[in-house]
């Protein structure tokens, strides 16, 4: 089988991010790039049916040239090659149009299967997962925790939580799936990995070379515009509830939550 995953890198999960002059964008100095989280999933997932069924799994990361390093990453893990699509003109935009971007790049490849993360733990939208499959005419099948390609591999079925039940749906191939935390434990990359990703082929993009006329792109064709980043108000510092035994304690927090948060 043939597998496409796409990729995103996004700042570590620990990094402290600093709005930038304008307030619409983080400043970027500083920052640690990693692989998100999600898509680690979907790698992983790629892989083992890979080794499964064989075939190849082809990573693909839409940004400026330090994707590459994300994109690297996923092939230490094991993909087979990689495609980055790297144009200033692409920047600032929204998922459902990079969307449209990465859709033109898998066009012409041969696949079986398209895996992304369920969404990117920086903008948290959802959007890129259902916007791909709509551009490119796939039935789509969000949040899987468990994925079974059919022995043919002509289907596909997954397990979905939902509502504290489970959701099994099945698809024909080929088919895009957004993979969700618990689908899988992602593996480490090894030293022989990190060797060989080296000597993977990774291929660079442009827009021009996808087709695509940029003032279709960037800010002025992205669909949802970030207005105004602000940092999270300040909490109120905890307090400690002072008390000789449980029910004096106990008695102290009735108070406080009456007569100072109002709650009761």
């Amino acid at each position: 089988m043939n597998i496409i995953v796409c990729i995103k890198q996004v700042p570590d999960s620990e990094t402290r991010p600093r709005i930038a002059s304008g307030g619409e964008s983080i400043l970027e100095e500083d920052i640690k790039w990693i692989v998100n989280p999600y898509d680690e999933f979907a790698v992983e997932e790629a892989l083992r049916i890979r080794e499964k069924f064989g075939g190849e799994v082809t990573i693909i990361g839409a940004g400026p040239p330090r994707v590459a390093g994300v994109i690297r990453t996923a092939l230490a893990m094991g993909a087979d090659k990689g495609v980055l699509i790297n144009d200033p003109a692409i920047w600032p935009n929204d998922s459902p149009s990079i969307a449209r971007v990465v859709a033109r790049a898998i066009e012409p490849l041969d696949f079986d299967l398209i895996f992304t993360g369920q969404k990117g733990i920086d903008t948290d939208s959802g959007l890129f997962g259902a916007a791909l499959a709509e551009y490119l005419d796939l039935p789509q099948i969000s949040l899987a925790v468990k994925v079974d390609v059919a022995d043919d591999c002509r289907s596909v079925r997954t397990h979905t939580h939902v509502e504290g039940q489970t959701l099994i749906i099945e698809s024909g191939l080929p088919a895009l799936i957004t993979a969700q935390k618990g689908l899988n434990e992602p593996r480490y990359t090894s030293l022989p990995g990190i060797m060989k990703a080296k000597r993977k082929p990774l291929e660079e993009k442009s827009l021009a070379e996808l087709g695509m006329n940029p003032s279709n792109l960037g800010a002025d064709g992205a669909g949802i515009k970030i207005i105004e980043l602000t940092y999270p108000p300040h909490r109120k510092p905890g307090k400690i509830i002072e008390g000789n035994s449980p029910g004096e304690k106990a008695e102290e927090l009735v108070k406080l939550l009456r007569f100072e948060a109002g709650v009761l």
